[in-house]
């Protein structure tokens, strides 16, 4: 059987080697020189900067790949706990250690409302319950058929999944600052917590069950110890070459074209690349259903990204390894974002510093940072080569307001990225960060489906399909294809 993975993401990567486990002769395409997707690797003077995702979790999803092949993951890569998964900072200069130590987060919780204690731990126990659902039952397995969408339905009716994340915490949670961080978590996989659905409140328990970790040498690090089983196995891997279509006949897929004119026989393909964008660009079908043109058309997609990095030359020994600052406004920011598609001063960042916990990742001496802004998407019209600079400047004064004092003057290294390069070099619709938004209606078997409803022989991997974004997401999407092909 011989098998094409356009991307090479984290879940193409995953999706190849799970293939050439199942002994198929697998062949990877990525369109840059090198590899990752969101997960790409900067290299400027000395310093790392990650590209994309930053936070491990579910480290045992990345294990088992290295397992499938009798491999030991620590001889490719390392990944180690933090003991402060998130330090949230808030506009009054109030800071709470987010953490696995329930000790410490019900006393702090106790600071800030001492009534909210009993409340945190019924909303743990209710998380841990969609997690067994959601997570465990649910997240490996394909949703193509709307018969077994219909039997889940009374499971997540009981699992109050027609609540969005935020109502599920407020009715658990009184205290507002307590509700924003523990119902931020929908924001790490492309979600506005006032309007996806309560499921994902299984992230918090996920967290809470194996941790969050960081890949010494960075994320890129787990993407180039996969690179090396791939070589290993034999996968064949051509990089610096897009692919220009997907060729079939008679409704199954047979080839796909490259940029240079040549042509690859394949008996399956599977697209780590975003499915609107697969169907749109790729594919030359004007053969699709009515439901299928509906679904497609109907789609609301995440936020765009606003992503700064930065080196400096004086080191912020008291800064976290993970920080979320949020703004004064939370809902009406979100608003903004999702909804009302524009930009908004009163920004919250998520501030990642891996010199915290990696020295090798700045210059002896230096500190290395990026920060995370979330934006409208490409929906909004906004021209980010006049924006862009402004935003850098915004988020560069709120940061040395609250965090970094003095740090315009100690920066010497940066650039930043918008919802431009994810439209354009990593072609994802409308330049959002995550694809799909996570919502109730666009979650299961109402996203684009693992096994193309189109195409025999096509298939998807990723943060566009089942079950969503987030590297547990995209590892898993990779174990739904197991079942399929």
């Amino acid at each position: 059987m011989n098998s094409l993975v356009i991307g090479s993401g984290f879940g193409g990567i995953a999706a190849a080697l799970r293939l050439r486990a199942k002994n198929h002769k697998v062949t990877l395409v990525e369109k840059h020189k090198d590899l990752g997707g969101r997960a790409r690797v900067f290299k400027k003077n000395g310093f790392t900067f990650d590209g994309g995702p930053t936070v491990i979790t579910a480290p045992h999803l990345i294990y088992e790949i290295f397992q499938l092949f009798n491999k030991h993951p620590k001889d490719y890569i390392d990944l180690k706990p933090l003991d402060t998964w998130y330090r949230f900072v808030f506009e009054d200069g109030s800071k709470f250690d987010y953490s696995g130590n329930e000790e410490k987060m019900k006393s702090q919780i106790k600071e800030i409302n001492s009534e909210d204690v009993e409340g945190y731990e019924r909303l743990v126990n209710f998380t841990k319950k969609i997690f067994d659902k959601g997570f465990t039952e649910l997240s490996e397995v394909p949703f193509d058929k709307p018969s077994f969408m219909i039997k889940q339905i009374p499971s997540l009716l009981n699992l109050k999944s027609y609540k969005s994340v935020y109502s599920l915490v407020s009715s658990y949670i009184k205290n507002e600052k307590l509700r924003r961080l523990l119902s931020m978590h929908p924001l790490l996989v492309g979600g506005n917590p006032f309007t996806t659905t309560s499921i994902y409140g299984l992230i918090l328990y996920l967290e809470k069950k194996w941790g969050v970790h960081y890949s010494m040498g960075g994320t890129g690090n787990i993407i180039k110890g996969l690179e090396k089983l791939m070589i290993e196995e034999n996968i064949e891997i051509i990089k610096g070459s897009e692919v220009t279509n997907i060729n079939y006949k008679e409704g199954k897929i047979n080839s796909v074209k490259l940029q240079n004119q040549s042509e690859i026989m394949a008996d399956n393909v599977i697209c780590n690349a975003d499915p609107p964008s697969v169907y749109e660009k790729l594919i030359n079908n004007k053969k699709t259903n009515v439901f299928f043109n509906w679904k497609k058309k109907r789609m609301e997609y995440s936020m765009g990204l606003f992503v700064y990095y930065f080196g400096t030359k004086k080191i912020y020994e008291k800064v976290a390894h993970h920080t979320i600052k949020f703004g004064d406004k939370y809902k009406e920011h979100l608003d903004d974002i999702f909804k009302n598609k524009k930009l908004n001063d009163d920004i919250s960042y998520y501030l990642h510093r891996p010199s915290a916990t990696d020295k090798s990742m700045a210059p002896e001496g230096h500190d290395c940072f990026y920060v995370l802004v979330p934006v409208p998407n490409n929906q909004s019209g906004i021209n980010w080569s006049i924006e862009g600079d402004k935003v850098k400047n915004l988020v560069i004064s709120k940061m040395e307001k609250s965090l970094l004092p003095n740090l315009r003057n100690n920066i010497i290294e940066d650039f930043y990225l918008t919802p431009d390069y994810f439209e354009k070099e990593l072609n994802t619709k409308h330049g959002s960060g995550f694809s799909v938004q996570p919502k109730l209606t666009q979650s299961a078997y109402f996203r684009f489906h693992n096994k193309s409803e189109i195409l025999d022989g096509l298939y998807f991997v990723g943060a566009g399909t089942h079950p969503g974004a987030g590297i547990p997401g995209v590892l898993s999407s990779a174990k739904v294809l197991d079942k399929i092909i």
